[in-house]
Parts: C-alpha cells; sequence; structure tokens
C-alpha cells in the first residue's frame, strides 16, 4: 500500500474518531462536577474518556508519524521527537499540550483511584478543544 492511500486511510479513521469525540464532548461538557454524578454521567463520561484517549492515539501514533515520515522516511524517533516535529511544522501549537493529552490518555486507559475520577474526567473536557482544533488537511 502506498503512502498517500496509508495517509489517506488514517485521516478518514481520524474524522470518524473526531465525530464520535465531537458527538461525546457535547454530552459530557455540561456536567457539573461539584456534586454526586449518577450512573448515565458516569456512562457518558467513560464514553468520552475513550473517545478521548483512541482520538489522541490515532492522532499522535499514526497522523503525526504519517505526516512526519513522509518528510522524513528515515524518521524512527519517540512520541516526544514526533510531537516535536508536529509543533516545529505548525501541527499543533503547542507540544507541551499534547504531552499532557498522551499522559492523561495513559492515566485514563489504566486505574485511577475515585476521589481523582473527577479531576480527570475536567481535564480531558478542558483538553478535548485542542483535539478537536487538529486539521486532517495537513
Amino acid at each position: 500500500m502506498s503512502r498517500t492511500m496509508i495517509k489517506s486511510q488514517i485521516t478518514e479513521e481520524l474524522s470518524l474518531a473526531r465525530k464520535h469525540l465531537d458527538y461525546s464532548y457535547n454530552r459530557v461538557v455540561k456536567i457539573l462536577f461539584d456534586r454526586e454524578l449518577d450512573e448515565e454521567q458516569l456512562e457518558k463520561l467513560e464514553s468520552f474518556s475513550s473517545r478521548f484517549a483512541r482520538f489522541s492515539e490515532i492522532a499522535i501514533s499514526k497522523y503525526f508519524r504519517v505526516l512526519v515520515l513522509e518528510r522524513d522516511p528515515a524518521f524512527r524517533g519517540s512520541i516526544i521527537d514526533l510531537l516535536n516535529h508536529a509543533e516545529k511544522h505548525g501541527w499543533i501549537s503547542s507540544k507541551d499540550q499534547w504531552l499532557r493529552i498522551r499522559e492523561l490518555r495513559n492515566v485514563a486507559a489504566h486505574e485511577y483511584s475515585a476521589a481523582d475520577y473527577k479531576k480527570l474526567y475536567q481535564e480531558l473536557i478542558r483538553l478535548t478543544p485542542v483535539l478537536l482544533q487538529l486539521s486532517t488537511q495537513l
């Protein structure tokens, strides 16, 4: 499969993941965290965090990698190297934000204490607009 076809396939995957994340984001953005959350809210938040993780994984591990490989076919760098390239080329505004997104993706995918879940969800919600502004036209 050619790089152009691979990029096209990844772009489609990213677009679909964006659509799902945007939908979930709009369902959770108005949740009030100053009270106990009910089961329906928790279910919405779980779905949202999963979609946040999926979108960020596709963006970083697949999309940025294919963009970098277009410019440098020999590239074999780390996630930090990918994000440095993405910032350098103007694909993202802040590698530090994306490093935090990556870190939160890892936290959301693993166990976290019950006391921290509200804080985690609030930060995922706060950073979602950064994900959603990523262009698939690069």
